[in-house]
């Protein structure tokens, strides 16, 4: 990244680098069933990512995050892109799953459908599609919860890791 990364690090994404660090390190688990860290793309979507656990055996698919009380659509749309990357690159997955490391909870979630698939692209074509200069609607609740907040010309809103 460059430059002073603790400028742009809120305490929640400092503790996630580090309970991420033994699955980005691979030393998370040592079982031949479990596939961490592996880099996906998917021609189709245009993205590029990495998973966090695969388990081999039960063809499930696992993101972890350090502590999970809702699920929001943008984490659907990450394990979705996952599995289309994944599915793309010959893997079988049969089951998808959100774990919470701080109460060790497993969120099992349904396999995206085409309507999801298709909801997912749209999503990632507002990326591709983007213009600065748009007008662009902000909510006083998510800005004030995102580390660039302070950073952004679209809202006068600090965020609250300050």
């Amino acid at each position: 990244m460059g430059g002073d990364e603790n400028l742009v690090t809120a305490p929640p994404q400092a503790q996630g680098k580090e309970i991420h660090l033994s699955i980005d390190n691979k030393t998370y688990s040592t079982h031949k069933n479990e596939i961490t860290s592996l880099s996906v793309y998917s021609n189709e979507l245009g993205v590029i990512g990495k998973i966090d656990i695969y388990k081999t055996k039960e063809k499930l698919l696992v993101e972890r995050k350090y502590k999970l009380s809702t699920i929001y659509q943008g984490q659907y749309y990450q394990i979705w892109a996952q599995y289309f990357c994944m599915t793309e690159m010959g893997y079988s997955i049969n089951k998808l799953a959100f774990y919470s490391l701080s109460d060790n909870k497993l969120f099992p979630i349904n396999i995206p459908t085409t309507e999801n698939k298709n909801e997912l692209i749209n999503f990632i074509n507002q990326f591709k599609n983007y213009n600065p200069a748009d007008v662009i609607q902000t909510n006083k609740n998510k800005c004030s919860h995102c580390i660039y907040s302070n950073l952004c010309d679209k809202t006068e809103v600090n965020n609250v890791y300050e």
